[in-house]
């Protein structure tokens, strides 16, 4: 079940607070500073996990995100959009030449939910998060779906991500996590 319903004046909303949040840190707006107005939508104050991907003419650029929120989805949108275009370590930081090129997708997480049974999974529905001693990963559930994986491969590719063997998630001491998404984004610049 999602957390809430946005909608599509709190996606806008959101969206905007991401790529002014990215330009900002960046330096691209000139200040590089990261500072929102209070959110006037009562929605966009409740506390929400979020990931923030950045693709750049179709190919991942950045993503990150948080389970749980430390504040309101509002903030937690403006810090993953920094942390994405910063911080993520699969990437070189996202440059102030290179924001027009960017695009943003949001997704608004659901708390997790542990499951017992793998056909609990809903590929498509369900992102995965695994857990095996200090090894985690997780997918968010789009990723499934834009490659037609089925419930294995999902399960297998998740906990490759993880750093695990791709059969790990067989083995009764690997924790599997399912959440929902609310995802949205910018339309992709050609």
């Amino acid at each position: 079940m999602k957390p809430f319903h946005l909608t599509d004046s709190d996606k806008k909303t959101l969206l905007s607070i991401a790529r002014s949040s990215m330009e900002e840190a960046i330096g691209s707006t000139g200040t590089g500073a990261v500072e929102h107005d209070e959110p006037t939508s009562e929605t966009l104050k409740v506390r929400a996990g979020a990931f923030v991907s950045l693709h750049k003419k179709g190919r991942l650029r950045g993503c990150i995100g948080r389970f749980e929120a430390e504040g309101a989805i509002s903030g937690t949108v403006a810090d993953m959009a920094v942390a994405a275009s910063q911080n993520d370590p699969r990437f070189p930081s996202v440059t102030p030449d290179e924001t027009d090129d960017i695009d943003i997708e949001i997704s608004v997480l659901s708390p997790l939910r542990r499951i017992s049974d793998v056909s609990e999974i809903e590929v498509g529905t369900h992102g995965l998060y695994i857990i095996r001693d200090i090894r985690r990963g997780t997918l968010l559930p789009q990723v499934a779906a834009e490659r037609g994986w089925d419930r294995e491969t999902f399960l297998g590719e998740t906990c490759i991500k993880a750093g695990l063997k791709r059969d790990a998630w067989r083995d009764e001491d690997t924790q599997i996590y399912v959440y929902e998404a609310i995802v949205f984004g910018e339309k992709p610049k050609e």
